[in-house]
């Protein structure tokens, strides 16, 4: 028995459980997201949910800012993720000091992390009255709008913030199995440093890091709780306005809400399928 097939029988037990229930709620999802909800009486399956979804006005801007907040995030993420990737590859003092503060937030829950955000940087938090104290502006209402502004600012800081540390241990891993033998050869056959970087380094890296930014998009994108806590009260992010519709007392909403986690789930695994075939298309192993 070769090991591939050892390690795949030791977690088929947890796989098939963790599978059965992510494909059983996905199934359920669906089904009501068609309408088909028998306590109800809805016993016909239609795409009314559907239409209802793509008619209402705010879909658009809500679909447009949630891509917007995932986008940006995940952009902004990467680019420090790398940079942090490449310092803490190199040995020099307090470098050990910098990768624990780099982890620190890995164990800091999203909904902590927002709620901190917002005592912080919003316009009446700890930064908008120092800013009054010192004199720096007439009143805390001055202070800069970073929460519940319209270019959602908090929710892509708070996503930065935690998100950087997951693509910076991936890069690190990635640098490790590396080495630094291509550049070397590189570099003894006149590369200058950037163009080792760009034309050996970065390809080798391009694997891991489209993987790891592709689930940071799909968090981002389809996550609720932080965009509640964070984001303007209008347009709200998608995923905020399934979790309205399906806490709403009127349960005639709920296959609406569904139709929204379905169409939030078929982008965020679309982008994911795109990412992932262009890293067969175009990664280094693809050749």
């Amino acid at each position: 028995m070769t090991d591939r097939r050892r390690i795949f029988l030791l977690l088929a037990p947890a796989l098939l459980i963790l599978g059965g229930l992510f494909l059983g709620g996905l199934g359920l999802t669906v089904l009501r997201s068609l309408r088909y909800m028998p306590a109800l009486g809805l016993t016909v399956p239609d795409l009314s949910a559907y239409r209802a979804v793509f008619a209402s006005p705010g879909f658009l801007a809500s679909l447009t800012l949630s891509l917007w907040i995932a986008t940006a995030s995940t952009l902004i993420a990467a680019s420090l993720a790398l940079g942090a990737a490449l310092l803490l590859r190199q040995s020099f003092p307090g470098r050990s000091v910098i990768s624990f503060l780099v982890q620190l937030n890995l164990t800091v829950p999203h909904i902590v992390g927002a709620i901190g955000i917002l005592y912080l940087f919003s316009q009446s938090g700890a930064f908008a009255r120092l800013a009054h104290a010192a004199g720096l502006i007439a009143a805390p209402g001055e202070f800069p709008a970073l929460t519940h502004d319209s270019f959602a600012i908090g929710i892509i800081l708070l996503y930065v913030w935690k998100e950087l540390p997951f693509i910076t241990l991936v890069l690190l891993a990635n640098l490790q199995g590396i080495g630094e033998d291509y550049e070397s050869v590189a570099r003894s056959l006149g590369a200058t440093r950037w163009q080792s970087f760009r034309h050996v380094l970065l390809p080798l890296l391009a694997p891991g890091l489209i993987a790891a930014s592709a689930l940071v998009f799909a968090f981002a994108f389809g996550a609720y709780e932080v965009p509640l806590v964070l984001g303007a009260s209008s347009p709200k992010a998608l995923p905020v306005l399934a979790w309205q519709a399906y806490t709403d007392t009127d349960l005639s909403t709920r296959p609406k809400a569904m139709a929204m986690a379905v169409v939030i789930a078929g982008i965020g695994l679309g982008l994911l399928l795109l990412g992932f075939r262009t890293l067969r298309r175009g990664g280094p192993n693809a050749r």
